[in-house]
């Protein structure tokens, strides 16, 4: 009768394990973090993209996370990565969870765009090579076009800053800004994710916007940024309010722990807060929406 190693042997269940698990397989991909079998503490881990052809091996102490997870190598680099990068990718990786683990805090939620962003720099400062450079005869793809530089963008837009909610190590941060066509929304949506960093890194920038043009046209839209329905609970919110000629940013950042169907009363919370403060909607913003006289 043989004896079964110990990663043969079934594991306690770890919770915040399991509800990191289910948090970033709904955020990314579904097969971002998936445990091997037969039962272990091993897990694979899918890099973002554009880097999702490397896929991690990563082991799971008991007590994670009190203690860190351990980088065991690669399960798979994909046909698009030279050969030989495996170790410069597993140092990088390595780097980067020294840096953002602290203990008793889930960490993935900060690895995966941190290793991300740590990548994209190696290859753009020729440290490291992951993809071929595209033919000059082929159309570059849009996610890997350069991006504007903030002059570019035209001046900083108006933005009222409604005060950040903080909920079980989440933050929720909206803004509002008066706009008059949906290019202007775009823009001022551009020029927001070009030139804050910590924006430009949460977890979801949920976007929304109502203009009412001439001739009587009207343009709403929205966007989840992954956190699917909340844009469009949100543009709701906007026709709730009967406000016009706005375009709303709810920028979260995942503090590793779960929130459920609230999250949704937060999003909001955020965002009728941002438009109040703005002066659209609100008492005194009457049932022609549009801003309140200063």
């Amino acid at each position: 009768m043989s004896i079964p190693t110990p990663s043969q042997l079934p594991q306690p269940p770890n919770e915040a394990l399991s509800d990191e698990t289910i948090s970033i397989n709904s955020i990314y991909e579904p097969s971002t973090l998936t445990p091997t079998t037969p039962p272990s503490s091993i897990y694979n881990l899918q890099l973002l993209h554009p880097h999702d052809s490397i896929v991690l091996r990563l082991d799971f102490p008991s007590d994670y996370p009190n203690a860190p997870p351990i980088v065991l190598g690669t399960e798979s680099v994909g046909p698009d990565v030279p050969k030989g990068l495996g170790p410069k990718i597993l140092g990088i990786v390595r780097r980067v969870l020294e840096r953002v683990y602290e203990p008793g805090q889930p960490c993935l939620f900060d690895l995966l765009p941190e290793v991300q962003i740590a990548l994209t720099e190696g290859e753009e400062n020729g440290l490291i090579q992951l993809h071929d450079a595209p033919s000059p005869s082929k159309p570059t793809p849009k996610h890997q076009q350069p991006q504007e530089e903030p002059h570019d963008l035209g001046p900083p837009p108006p933005w009222t800053l409604a005060p950040p909610l903080h909920e079980k190590k989440s933050l929720f941060l909206a803004r509002s800004a008066p706009v008059s066509s949906v290019p202007q929304a775009q823009t001022y949506i551009q020029h927001l994710l070009a030139t804050d960093k910590k924006v430009a890194k949460a977890t979801h920038n949920i976007t929304a916007w109502r203009i009412r043009g001439e001739n009587g046209t009207v343009a709403q839209d929205f966007d989840d940024d992954g956190e699917t329905a909340a844009g469009g609970r949100v543009l709701h919110l906007m026709q709730v309010m009967e406000v016009w000629d706005v375009v709303v940013v709810v920028s979260r950042w995942y503090g590793g722990i779960l929130l459920g169907p609230d999250r949704f009363r937060l999003i909001n919370s955020a965002a009728r807060e941002a438009l109040v403060l703005g002066g659209f909607g609100g008492e005194e913003g009457g049932k022609e929406g549009g801003r309140r006289k200063k």
